[in-house]
């Protein structure tokens, strides 16, 4: 026994009635959907890569954009500087030995610790030249680090090649990122910490450091003695030439003086001789015997006839 369905004329009307209105909400939501998939935003900081059908082109200007639903694709890059840390733990602070242990030229063994500050300067090659750029960085960043401190003595890890250190490793990443071009660019990388493995090698080292920082107080020191003393070393020396210059002068005078004394005297003596002569023989005399009284005693005067202290026997001056 078969069954029988009886033609309905309403309820076919709200079956296509229903029907329609499916329909219509299927529409709206296939429009909102292309509506929402064909536009995008880029924020300040940020770059877009658009690709259609397989070819990438950069998005630098910030704002609302479009594209083609279903066509073009869009991956957005952070272009702000961002970072990362070699040989410890951002978050925590605790060292990853694996990383932060080095070993010097001089066969030291040294932790270090560095940050890296790092941006995104081709938002194209970023997101297709590798798949991850970042790690890219850090394989190279701890590539060079290694054969930068390999370089120095343990002394200059610790101590005083820091920034010489700091700049070498900067250049080697820079050429290396040159080469290996993933999109990103080497904004700068700092020693954050170095020291040694062990406390004792550690309080040595600190030891060496106040040594050489007593070095410097005692060079400064020294130095500013020699300031002092020099200037005052300085001008007696000057004192002491200006005082030779005038006894060298003063001499000087004094055996022209004598020479023109002696060659009036000769004058006298080649005109006079015997009375020069006796002449002299009195000042010599005056000058040997100054309390001696001389009596000449002589016909003419002429001669010397006796020479008597009369004033030692009769005790008058």
């Amino acid at each position: 026994m078969g069954t029988t369905y009886e033609f309905n004329p309403e309820q076919e009307k709200k079956m296509k009635k229903l029907t329609s209105m499916v329909k219509l909400v299927i529409a709206v939501i296939v429009v909102l959907v292309l509506a929402l998939s064909s536009v995008y935003t880029i924020g300040e900081q940020e770059q877009a890569v658009l690709t259609t059908f397989g070819k990438a082109s950069p998005v630098t200007e910030s704002g609302l954009h479009f594209k083609i639903p279903f066509i073009q694709k869009v991956e957005k890059v952070n272009t702000t500087i961002q970072g990362f840390a070699i040989g410890y733990d951002s978050t925590s602070g605790v060292t990853i030995e694996n990383e932060s242990l080095m070993i010097t030229s001089d066969y030291n063994f040294v932790n270090v610790d560095f940050y890296v500050e790092y941006r995104f300067a081709d938002p194209v090659k970023a997101v297709y030249s590798a798949d991850d750029p970042v790690a890219v960085l850090k394989t190279i960043t701890q590539s060079c680090i290694r054969t930068v401190v390999g370089n120095y003595d343990v002394d200059s890890v610790l101590t005083s090649g820091k920034t010489e250190i700091q700049s070498a490793i900067r250049q080697m990443i820079v050429d290396k990122l040159t080469v290996y071009d993933v999109g990103i660019q080497l904004v700068n990388i700092t020693i954050q910490d170095s020291e040694p493995p062990t406390t004792q090698v550690m309080e040595a080292f600190k030891a060496v450091e106040s040594a050489k920082q007593g070095k410097e107080t005692a060079i400064n020191n020294a130095n500013k003695y020699r300031n002092e003393k020099l200037p005052a070393a300085e001008a007696e020396v000057d004192r002491i030439l200006q005082d030779a210059e005038a006894t060298k002068a003063e001499r000087v005078n004094e055996a022209v003086g004598q020479v023109a004394r002696f060659n009036a005297m000769y004058n006298e003596y080649v005109k006079y001789p015997k009375v020069t002569k006796l002449r002299m023989f009195y000042e010599t005399m005056e000058d040997v015997l100054p309390n001696m009284k001389i009596i000449i005693d002589g016909t003419d005067g002429s001669s010397v006839e006796m020479m008597y202290p009369l004033d030692s026997f009769n005790g008058t001056n």
